[in-house]
């Protein structure tokens, strides 16, 4: 397969013009950054005259901090969605693995190290067993998650009877949930992987097959694709990012808690498809979803400084995250109206 997996859908390979509609797809794709990089900057302007201490060192480092909490499970949700898939289990599977790390760091033994390969290695199996349901059984994947939503949420609260559990105070959560060279763990790590992930989406022949497998997957299994092992493979990625997520998470907080990261799902779609993710899948970008990560952040952050109520907020993130989705199904139908042209 010689689609690239940023200039056109696999699914248009077959099209008698695939370049014209590469072409389109690459330019709208720009210009959404382009977009939201622009609005970006407008919020950093309004918000730095409107909005007391949003300025600051310390701030700037703050919403870093909120940033790689959204971030690092974005890239892993990014492909799925990618793959014509989603994941909703997000939120439960971060705060459960804040749990396991504190479980498993004192009550369960395991020292500070053994507490994070445990949380790490289950992490990884949940995702899989999620991507078995949908490849195995044809299980639709928001059911799949729905579920694994519901029992890790369970999980989380009856492990700590929706208790706080204690980390143990040594350098090694110390430096997790602290800085390193003047900048959050959390948000290095984010960095980190972003550049990881964006790679092998580009560059490798696993990510063509990411792309191929939502554009067109039965396209891409006559093309010697195996997509039932792309995406077990993803959900375990997205198991295995939310377990670092939460680890991390409770470094920051000091403590492993079944009750974190509520809602956090919800932030996590809206920034991969304010990116310019498409929810039909075969379309997206890992530089989108950087940009809508910041873009969801910085807005969190200014709604908090200008001191807008708690639930009011969450108004405002529903509007954003509809007002997406809209511009979303508009350009998948225009490009549904391309390929059928």
């Amino acid at each position: 397969m010689t689609t690239s997996s940023q200039q056109t859908q696999p699914g248009t390979a077959a099209s008698p013009s695939p370049a014209p509609a590469a072409s389109g797809t690459a330019r709208r794709r720009r210009l959404n950054e382009i977009g939201l990089l622009a609005a970006i900057v407008l919020l950093y302007v309004v918000l730095g005259s409107t909005a007391s201490g949003f300025l600051s060192v310390d701030n700037q480092l703050g919403m870093l901090r909120d940033a790689a909490t959204i971030g690092i499970a974005a890239w892993g949700v990014t492909l799925v969605i990618i793959a014509g898939e989603i994941d909703i289990s997000i939120g439960p599977a971060v705060a459960f693995s804040s749990v396991l790390v504190a479980k498993g760091a004192t009550a369960w033994g395991l020292g500070s190290w053994g507490g994070i390969a445990l949380t790490l290695a289950l992490g990884l199996a949940w995702g899989a067993l999620a991507g078995w349901l949908v490849a195995r059984f044809t299980v639709p994947s928001f059911i799949a998650t729905l579920g694994l939503w519901s029992v890790l949420g369970g999980l989380g609260l009856y492990l700590t009877d929706a208790l706080p559990v204690a980390l143990p105070d040594n350098g090694l959560f110390r430096t997790l949930g602290g800085t390193v060279l003047g900048l959050p763990t959390s948000a290095l790590v984010m960095l980190a992987l972003f550049a990881v992930f964006a790679y092998v989406a580009r560059y490798t022949a696993y990510g063509r097959s990411i792309y191929a497998t939502g554009g067109n997957a039965a396209a891409a299994r006559l093309a010697g694709i195996n997509t039932g092992r792309v995406k077990i493979a993803l959900f375990a990625t997205t198991g295995l990012l939310s377990a670092i997520t939460g680890i991390l998470l409770a470094a920051r907080l000091g403590s492993g808690n079944g009750g974190a990261a509520a809602g956090l799902e919800f932030d996590v779609i809206a920034a991969v498809v304010i990116g310019g993710t498409l929810l039909a899948g075969g379309r997206g970008s890992l530089l989108g979803t950087l940009l809508g990560v910041a873009f969801i952040t910085v807005i969190a952050n200014g709604l908090v400084l200008l001191g807008v109520d708690s639930f009011f907020q969450n108004v405002v993130r529903g509007v954003i995250i509809v007002g997406a989705v809209l511009v979303n199904v508009a350009i998948s139908n225009r490009d549904r109206a391309v390929r059928t042209a």
